[in-house]
């Protein structure tokens, strides 16, 4: 009974790998949308290194999680049949896309049009990649999974701290992010969200239990842990967030300080996630 940090290479994967979809969201509208000089384009496109950078980590990470991580390429055996090889797949694509446009806008290969189609290719991709995130844990045999609170804080977290990693490298890049106040609004609903399922959640769990086992006495300290992802989120989202109402500039170390917060609070909530982990065994009652 417990946390699942023995998981945690697929918290870091999940969390991540969420993190960077929203982040490439933002930097895509952004380069589509944001009216950018070429200097400014270019100077977005470079700190977009730093998203693959973070997603090659991800992935990293998954491969240590298998126990003969040399064998990697086998989990795509079963693409279409399986959600994992979908999982791996459709991963695996959003990365090599995403790759691929980041070399070809630095080699200036790119059309300004053609440069527009494939980033929003990219973004579709993205959240493709996170619902087949999902998909691998909607397990009927695993009632604390299969719901609808899996699908939804796997997407709250692109949300949480997307906005946040996108709005860093913006930063980075020289840009004064115009849309930073909606940017901001939507991480801060994306959290009252995310409390709002851990609440509902709670209560859900009183109502499984199988013929050896009760929910609520997987992770004991639901509770505490759940207060302490929010604490870790209000604080980092606070880090950005009141800068903004006092209407002066947000420096990238409050940035990164913010960042690092919330990706400390999505690891607890994804550990509790993976703590949580019950199979039906005999009978499943609720």
């Amino acid at each position: 009974m417990g946390m699942g940090w023995h998981e945690w290479p697929l918290m870091v994967f999940t969390v991540l790998g969420q993190f960077v979809v929203g982040g490439v969201i933002v930097m895509g509208l952004a380069l589509i949308a944001g009216n950018l000089t070429d200097r400014q384009s270019k100077a977005v496109q470079r700190s977009m290194f730093y998203l693959w950078l973070l997603m090659g980590i991800a992935f990293v990470a998954s491969v240590l999680h298998l126990g003969t991580p040399l064998r990697a390429f086998n989990s795509l055996n079963r693409i279409g049949d399986s959600a994992l090889s979908n999982e791996i797949a459709s991963g695996a694509l959003f990365f090599a896309v995403g790759g691929l446009y980041w070399l070809s806008a630095m080699l200036k290969k790119l059309p300004l049009t053609l440069s527009k189609i494939w980033l929003i290719v990219i973004m579709i991709l993205g959240v493709l990649f996170v619902y087949a995130m999902t998909r691998v844990y909607q397990i009927e045999t695993v009632p604390t999974w299969h719901n609808a609170y899996t699908t939804l804080d796997f997407f709250l977290t692109v949300f949480l701290g997307g906005p946040l990693l996108g709005v860093l490298l913006l930063h980075t890049a020289g840009l004064e992010v115009a849309g930073r106040y909606p940017l901001a609004m939507i991480s801060v609903l994306a959290l009252l969200l995310s409390l709002c399922s851990a609440l509902l959640q709670s209560s859900e769990l009183a109502t499984i239990s199988s013929s050896v086992q009760q929910a609520t006495a997987l992770i004991p300290q639901y509770g505490q842990l759940m207060v302490w992802r929010l604490v870790l989120l209000v604080l980092g989202l606070g880090c950005w967030i009141c800068p903004l109402l006092r209407r002066s500039n947000v420096g990238a170390m409050g940035l990164s300080l913010g960042l690092a917060l919330v990706f400390a609070g999505e690891l607890i909530g994804r550990g509790v996630f993976y703590g949580l982990h019950m199979t039906v065994g005999m009978t499943v009652g609720g």
